[in-house]
């Protein structure tokens, strides 16, 4: 099995687990008359940086990255340093994340949330408006074409944006009516190698009316000038600020390079 085979075998299983203690019709009664949530999409359109911060503890590439971050100060920091938005990992087992660390981002920032999570049953969508998510991911790579596609439709039925994650040519077929953001993972999620040239090559492959961000593997300003010129909007980075002490003060130093 691939990695990224094993983080959704091992989410099928949590999302039982769930379904278990709390069922699907309870999760929709919940989201009924919930508000829209806020536009990561305008956001990255209004914005002169693009920068989608990212809480996260670890990851399976490099394992732990800032093992006892406390989300709250991180996210608040973010949020002073001028960041477009904010990701936020709840994939425990891989990524050391967890529901109660989006919870406490979305109760202490007003900029928009994405929820960074291995999404592939409507379940969790319900999950993630309930939480408070403004976006939710679909990682094309973990989904067929018709999931992907229900999955955002119920997104967006309950007002969320989706940002649709690919990494080759071919997953461009996955960018539906129901797609806000396409973001170019750098990251090769089968085996988790990165190449931020993925980003540039599929730059004028992706409709020119989609705001495209770019992600993994952004390490320092001139990449993300030169991706800006290339047709980026927006810029998703976790751990790059997220092996720093203080996250905020190197997004703010980030930022302060990109001027």
């Amino acid at each position: 099995m691939t990695i990224l085979e094993q983080i959704v075998a091992n989410k099928r299983l949590e999302v039982l687990t769930r379904k278990q203690v709390e069922p699907i019709e309870h999760l929709r009664n919940l989201c009924a008359g919930l508000e829209h949530g806020k536009s990561l999409k305008q956001a990255l359109i209004d914005s002169s940086t693009g920068i989608i911060s990212e809480f996260k503890r670890k990851s399976p590439s490099v394992g732990f990255i800032h093992p006892e971050a406390q989300v709250v100060p991180i996210v608040q920091a973010y949020e002073s340093a001028g960041c477009s938005g904010i990701s936020v990992l709840t994939d425990n087992a891989y990524f050391g994340g967890t529901i109660s660390d989006f919870k406490l981002a979305r109760a202490s920032v007003s900029c928009p949330i994405l929820r960074k999570e291995f999404i592939i049953e409507p379940y969790q969508v319900y999950e993630s408006k309930i939480i408070g998510a403004d976006v939710i991911l679909l990682i094309a790579a973990s989904l067929t074409l018709d999931l992907a596609y229900d999955l955002g439709e119920i997104a967006h039925e309950l007002g969320m944006e989706v940002l649709l994650e690919i990494h080759s040519e071919e997953e461009l077929d996955y960018i539906s009516r129901y797609t806000d953001i396409v973001g170019v993972n750098n990251r090769n999620l089968k085996v988790f190698k990165t190449d931020v040239q993925t980003s540039f090559d599929l730059a004028t492959k992706i409709p020119s009316n989609i705001v495209r961000i770019s992600e993994s593997g952004l390490k320092d300003p001139a990449t993300v000038q030169a991706l800006w010129k290339a047709g980026y909007k927006g810029f998703l980075m976790g751990e790059a600020f997220m092996k720093h002490k203080d996250p905020g003060v190197a997004l703010a130093s980030f930022i302060k390079g990109l001027s």
